[in-house]
């Protein structure tokens, strides 16, 4: 340092000792340059392979605090209490993380005996308020396992509470009541590592009330039938939020520090922590996280506290009893007919839960609209099947009962009378309607609604639930992905060291193994649908040997029991029940293939999780309605020269009125055979589950159980939460989207069963489940592009459903072509003689011997039989050759997907121009909140430093200028 600096300094700290009133601070550009050395040290040490310790952020949390008071207290001998500040740290920092405390002083947990108090939610000081609690088995009473590894997992577990202490949280153990060999560990998180780790998590907290004016919507008093009443759950209060930085406390709006961070935001926190904290270390890689402990079974369970009983409100006047008002205003049945109160449930559960609540209460209202219409559509069908013209011709004795058609498979299959299929052609006339293709049209304007108006509303939970910049802020690095940190890398943007569990051509072969094995797991899966046809191909065989083709009329049921019925109710059933057994193998599958593949956030590992399961499932549920409507009957030829699957099977053939029953078949058989096995296994598992529990510890009844153990007993939250929620009703869409036009009543029965979803979701999660750890969520994740892709398939496939798998399309062309001249003879439009139209005819003689039927007696001397194809007659010149109705057929099916496509597209596009992702009244508030941010968090800072920095600012430029005239002078 120069003799010069040296007397500015002196000076400096002569003023600073002359102004006893503290206005005097260092000058703004030493504090800068402090504040940048401060920053670099810890750009430094997050680059560390395996910083991520709580106690190391404490510790720069230390210095920042430290560099703060240098600050204040002015800028002498800033230099070497800096460096000894940094010294302190780093001392502090090498020997503390990372080892298990061996030769150290071990902190230990404070143990206490239960106070009989069941519904407390404290330590038994009655202060300390319980925030994760931590379960394992007292080694010392375990006889099962061999002492050598009870005393290694003690070890464990003995440094992992030590270090959690030495993180500042708290621990209390008490004995279980009920099994004395189970030890509970109560764990809390006092105010300084709250605010602490508040700042380390960028957790948004309140500034100031919403002052904002909010405008009553037009349908208020409407909704106000459906509301909680609010006078049991009073709404919450909105406020301006900002991240939280405890060293502007003050600017933040704290009433009461004990309610200043919620119980769901403690848990949270408290979960980072644990997460985060080391027990071994092993060949030089630290092991650390309390998801490690709980798969290696040291602790048996960690939770936070459920606050009472679901059924009973708790006896302590502290608790707020929020698990008793949902159970009773959300989740119980009675309260089906009421709108969700969904602050409360993301109050209680977390911004992730509640998103997905408010996502499929959103679809459910969404399918109402839906249902109705679909609904309407139905029942134009039903009013209107007598009068089907061509049903009525296949059903006339005199038309239908003279059509003798050609068999459709070889020498087993016999010649069978058209009649037989009156009664599925009657149904059929329902669902292929005018009023199918008007629906098609609506549903594909109302997904592009329903996802529209969906990003508004999810806009709107972002900003109320403080989840706008959740992503750059608050998501951390995943314990698993930390643990792996061996390479080296610079950073591009940064350029900057920073350490990645693999090196580039490391990733490259994890993704191609992950991408062949999820090719692997889908080609597998089409093995299985091709299984499935060729059963179809096989049993058909079997059930035209032996099923009667004649009808009699003596015997109704041979109306209904057709090959062609019996072959797709049986190969469906079969089909579902391969889905569910193949649901649970790629759920492991896929879940292997996600922990290779190494994502580096929680929201990747889900987003890369979800597409992995979407594929499976996607080629699993849909693929065999996808082979039903566009490629059985497509590809058959004519009954002399037909296809052969495999050189040995006999393609399918639809019945004379096409595949749509038959699809609608498989859609209703899938649909409600889904939604039922859901329920089962979401509804009576977890509560056979628990009641097992609750008889085997029949001593509950006559002893004291606390709050904690009772929670314990509960069934635990998987890993992966509601991804499975989320997977169910996605799925769903997709039925009532994809294939919607076979099945108008699709988006009733998804309305019925989202209905009740609801219900059985806040049932489960309310009574059955341990209170699962709140997490923040800034929309629906992967979820919603996948519906995006599906709003856009769902176009193509409805309309090449009603062009390729109805008759709607062959119908309006004989009638507006091929009714009248110069092709037909009617004077006017018609449909009359459409079924005699479009039957081909096949000479029997042109029958090769290996498939050739044995006739039937009743068969008589018909040297002809018909098909269902639009080809020349036998004798013609181009025999078996489509015919000019073919061609017809094809260019008005193509024109039709054409036109369809593209004005429905043409809507989407105006539609979801039109509507704003985010509303007026959201921006507003985002602004505002912005403003008042700005002002209090920085401006008002910005003013007090000026205050205090201006004097000896003006001092130090004195000093400079004379210093620069005396040496150029």
């Amino acid at each position: 340092m120069t003799v010069e600096n040296q007397d500015v300094l002196l000076e400096v700290e002569e003023e600073e000792e002359e102004e006893e009133d503290g206005e005097v601070g260092p000058p703004q550009d030493l504090n800068i340059g402090l504040h940048s050395q401060v920053h670099c040290m810890a750009e430094d040490l997050l680059t560390e392979p395996l910083f991520h310790s709580p106690h190391l952020v404490a510790q720069l949390v230390e210095v920042s605090s430290v560099h703060q008071r240098l600050v204040l207290a002015g800028v002498a001998k800033v230099g070497d209490l800096l460096d000894n500040v940094l010294e302190e740290v780093e001392q502090t920092i090498v020997p503390s993380y990372g080892t298990v405390p061996d030769q150290q002083k071990l902190h230990a947990s404070e143990w206490a005996e239960f106070d009989q108090k069941p519904d407390s939610l404290f330590f038994n000081d009655g202060q300390r308020r319980i925030d994760f609690v931590l379960v394992y088995e007292d080694e010392n009473k375990n006889e099962n396992r061999k002492k050598s590894v009870n005393k290694k997992q003690m070890r464990k577990r003995r440094a992992y509470e030590s270090n959690l202490i030495s993180n500042g949280l708290q621990l209390e153990a008490t004995r279980s009541v009920l099994d004395e060999k189970l030890i509970f560990v109560k764990v809390h998180a006092p105010w300084e590592v709250l605010c602490t780790y508040a700042e380390v998590m960028h957790i948004k907290l309140p500034l100031k009330p919403n002052d904002l004016k909010t405008r009553d919507s037009a349908f208020n008093w409407f909704s106000r039938l459906f509301r909680v009443d609010e006078n049991i759950i009073k709404p919450e209060q909105e406020f301006f939020t900002a991240p939280f930085e405890k060293a502007r406390l003050s600017d933040f709006y704290i009433q009461d520090k004990d309610i200043f961070f919620n119980p769901a935001t403690r848990s949270r926190i408290v979960h980072f922590i644990l997460s985060r904290v080391e027990y071994a270390v092993r060949d030089n890689v630290k092991k650390f996280g309390i998801n490690k402990l709980l798969d290696s079974g040291i602790y048996k369970a960690a939770f936070p506290l459920h606050d009472s009983r679901f059924n009973h409100r708790s006896e302590d006047p502290n608790c707020p009893n929020e698990r008793y008002l949902l159970y009773k205003e959300w989740a119980h049945p009675r309260s089906i007919y009421k709108l969700q109160p969904l602050d409360l449930v993301r109050k209680y559960y977390g911004e992730k839960t509640g998103i997905y609540f408010a996502w499929l209460g959103f679809y459910t209202q969404m399918l109402s609209v839906a249902a109705v219409v679909g609904l309407a559509c139905f029942l134009y069908g039903y009013l209107t099947k007598d009068n089907c013209t061509w049903s009525q011709e296949v059903c006339d004795p005199n038309i239908g009962g003279n059509i003798i058609m050609c068999p459709q498979c070889d020498q087993e299959c016999t010649y069978w009378n058209l009649t037989i299929t009156c009664e599925s052609s009657k149904k059929l006339c329902i669902f292929d309607s005018f009023g199918t293709l008007i629906f098609a049209v609506f549903m594909g304007v109302w997904v592009t609604l329903f996802l529209e108006f969906w990003k508004r509303r999810q806009a709107e939970l972002e900003y109320e639930w403080d989840t706008v910049e959740f992503l750059e802020q608050e998501e951390h690095v995943r314990p698993e992905y930390e643990a792996r940190c061996i390479h080296v890398v610079t950073n591009e943007i940064t350029q900057q060291e920073e350490h990645v569990p693999y090196t580039a051509c490391g990733k490259c072969v994890r993704m191609t193994f992950c991408i062949s094995a999820v090719f692997f797991w889908i080609l597998l899966i089409i093995v299985s649908v091709i299984g499935i046809i060729v059963y179809r191909l096989s049993v058909f065989l079997v059930f035209s040997a032996k099923l009667p083709r004649h009808i009699n009329g003596t015997e109704a049921i041979q109306k209904y029991l057709t090959p062609q019925a019996a072959t797709s109710v049986t190969a469906s059933i079969i089909s579902f029940i391969i889905i569910m057994i193949l649901n649970i193998i790629y759920e492991k599958v896929a879940i292997m293939i996600t922990d290779f593949e190494l994502p580096r956030t929680q929201t990747d590992y889900e987003n890369s999780l979800t597409m992995k399961m979407f594929l499976f499932q996607f080629v699993n549920y849909y693929s065999s309605c996808f082979y039903i409507a566009f490629f059985k009957g497509k590809f058959v030829r004519f009954p002399g020269d037909p296809v052969y699957w495999l050189g040995k099977y006999r393609n399918e053939e639809c019945d004379p009125g096409g595949c749509l029953l038959e699809l609608t078949t498989q859609l209703t058989i899938i649909m409600g055979g889904k939604a039922i096995w859901n329920n089962i296994q979401e509804v009576l598992l977890p509560w056979v589950k628990n009641l097992i529990g609750r008889c085997c510890s029949a001593a509950r009844s006559e002893k004291t159980i606390p709050r904690w153990e009772q929670d314990y007993h509960l069934q635990p939250v998987g890993k992966l939460g509601l991804f499975y929620e989320y997977l169910e009703m996605v799925i769903q869409f997709g039925f009532v989207t994809l294939f919607v036009a076979s099945f108008p009543l699709a988006p009733l029965l998804a309305l019925v069963n989202n209905l009740l979803e609801i219900r059985v979701d806040a049932w489960k999660i309310t009574t059955q489940f341990r209170r699962m750890v709140p997490q923040k969520a800034q929309d629906i994740g992967a979820w919603q592009p996948i519906m995006q892709g599906i709003a856009i398939l769902a176009v193509v496939t409805n309309a090449m459903i009603i062009a390729f798998t109805s008759d709607m399309i062959p119908r309006l062309v004989y009638y507006w072509s091929f009714s009248v001249p110069p092709y037909g003879d009617h004077i006017s439009y018609t449909m009359k003689g459409y079924i005699n139209n479009t039957l081909s005819v096949f000479s029997i003689s042109d029958f090769k011997n290996e498939s050739k039927p044995v006739p039937l007696p009743w068969f008589g001397n018909q040297t002809t039989c018909r098909y269902r194809d639009f080809r020349y007659p036998p004798g013609h010149q181009y025999q078996y050759e489509h015919n000019i109705y073919y061609w017809h057929v094809i260019a008005a099916k193509l024109s039709f997907i054409i036109v369809m496509e593209h004005v429905i597209y043409c809507v989407k596009f105006i539609v979801s121009y039109v509507i704003p992702d985010v509303s007026q009244k959201t921006k507003s508030k985002i602004k505002r909140e912005k403003y008042l941010t700005q002002t209090l968090l920085h401006e008002n800072h910005l003013k007090v430093v000026k205050k205090k920095m201006g004097k000896i600012a003006d001092r130090i430029w004195k000093e400079a200028d004379g210093t620069f005239r005396t040496k150029y002078d």
